[in-house]
């Protein structure tokens, strides 16, 4: 199965530097009463559990190419026809109800296949029909009718620990590499935004270095007692290769079976909604909102006719806890709500004002897209572009010249028309078109009520900024000069 290699660079310097303090032993650590032997039994056990229901996926479909030809070429591209050929992807797929032949995989696995076929351990080849598939988490159900069929044992994601040693299982590369197991430890877990050019909004991944190479999608991540814990999904590369570079990633099964209960009893998936644009707090927003805390959510905006609104959450609220589970950043925090049901209660747990408050809402189910948008939703003297001497970029008024060439969507508030390369506030990532609708808790709507509320600040004061950019709101945090 192809897979999507991604770009990342990492530096590493190790230094060794004599202190020129005397050197003292190491206490030795209590050795365990354990056999080589025994650990040995733990991941052969593990394996012989686990290996029976793991399957291999041939999805074929249809893959239209442009047919170029020098014929065509006096038409340009848009001329050229299409030409038709069959195309064969390699995947996995773990059975996770032998009664119903119910087998779990990765949705690019099985996309736009036209007829997929499924290869048991013990070398049978079966017909497989789409359940449903979930492109936003990459889950996908498919069925097949056979005899015989090894269910697996389920874990429990939310108990993985760091450093706990795991098997990812499946086919890398070739069907005659099928059930090919590998081992590795749980390198990390709870990451997001990791997978560029793939829409996946519902990232929490479990990072392995336990060796998933292409054709290893929608195989098994298992634990030392051969419980799921986790469906294979991804790789990270150099750039340059497509094979394992010990970065890979699996979806938690926690997760994978939130979504398969749906996927099975619905043929989509019914996801919570809170009603609020979010992101992470960073270092300058804690400043300039004087908080301690760099973990949680910040709401940037609160749609219209939504939960939070009914609610009472705000803008600016920081929320940092949903019922009893502590929220890292804004992926987690869309991923805890998503989980939940519509109609759940949870009770949030938010920072307002340096002031922590508990605020139950009622979730609703999430509206498709285009309602989504529709809910997401001056006569003050016009005067010169500010210079940005102090904040490193200039402002306009709304209805300046200068904003005639931005597509704004707001009424009020003073329009960014350059930003300082070299500033504090470029790298904190504002642009030009965005409008400053708020400095401090002050509302802005002139240049002359921005000039007033920056006057509230000295040099070296990081500012809290509401921006808008296009539908949506966000804050920075940016320090004065």
């Amino acid at each position: 199965m192809r897979m999507r290699p991604m770009w990342i660079t990492i530096t590493g310097l190790v230094l060794l530097l004599s202190t020129g303090h005397p050197v003292t032993a190491t206490p030795k650590m209590p050795t365990p009463n354990v056999s080589a032997q025994q650990i040995n039994d733990l991941f052969v056990e593990a394996s012989e559990k686990a290996n029976p229901s793991v399957v291999t996926i041939a999805s074929e479909r249809v893959v239209r190419r442009p047919f170029r030809h020098p014929f065509f070429d006096f038409w340009g591209e848009d001329f050229y026809p299409e030409r038709e050929s069959r195309g064969m992807v390699l995947g996995s797929g773990v059975i996770i109800n032998d009664e119903q032949g119910y087998i779990v995989t990765n949705h690019h696995v099985i996309d736009e296949a036209e007829d997929i076929t499924v290869t048991l351990v013990d070398n049978r080849e079966v017909p497989a029909e789409v359940v449903g598939t979930d492109e936003a988490t990459d889950v996908a159900v498919i069925k097949i009718e056979a005899e015989g069929l090894a269910q697996i044992q389920l874990g429990n994601s939310d108990e993985l620990r760091i450093g706990e040693w795991v098997l990812a299982i499946g086919s890398p590369f070739s069907v005659n590499l099928d059930h090919t197991v590998t081992a590795g430890i749980v390198s990390a877990t709870g990451r997001s935004r990791v997978l560029s050019g793939r829409n996946n909004p519902y990232e929490d991944f479990i990072q392995t270095d336990a060796a998933i190479n292409p054709g290893n999608s929608g195989g098994a991540l298992v634990n030392l007692k051969g419980d799921l814990i986790g469906i294979n999904t991804a790789i990270a590369t150099d750039g340059f290769s497509r094979a394992n570079a010990g970065v890979g990633f699996a979806i938690p099964i926690n997760l994978v079976m939130r979504v398969v209960e749906d996927l099975i009893r619905e043929g989509r998936v019914t996801r919570a909604w809170l009603g609020v644009y979010i992101e992470d707090v960073d270092e300058s927003l804690a400043k300039a909102m004087k908080i301690k805390t760099l973990t949680g959510a910040i709401v940037n905006q609160v749609v219209d006719d939504s939960p939070a609104e009914e609610a009472g959450i705000q803008e600016g609220d920081i929320i940092v806890k949903v019922d009893t589970e502590d929220i890292r950043n804004g992926s987690h925090l869309r991923n805890v709500i998503s989980s939940s049901r519509p109609g759940d209660r949870p009770k949030l747990t938010i920072l307002r004002e340096g002031k922590e408050k508990v605020i139950p809402v009622r979730l609703q189910e999430l509206p498709d897209q285009e309602v989504l948008a529709s809910r997401g939703r001056g006569e003050d003297e016009s005067e010169a572009d500010d210079t940005g001497e102090q904040t490193g970029f200039a402002v306009a008024d709304l209805d300046s010249r200068e904003a005639e060439r931005f597509d704004i969507q707001v009424s009020q508030g003073v329009v960014v028309t350059r930003v300082n390369a070299r500033s504090k506030a470029a790298r904190e990532g504002l642009q030009p078109g965005d409008v400053v609708v708020r400095v401090g808790d002050r509302e802005v709507k002139s240049v002359r009520d921005y000039r007033q509320a920056l006057k509230e600040y000295r040099p070296g004061d990081t500012v809290l900024f509401r921006i808008a950019r296009g539908e949506y709101y966000l804050f920075r945090g940016i320090e004065i000069g």
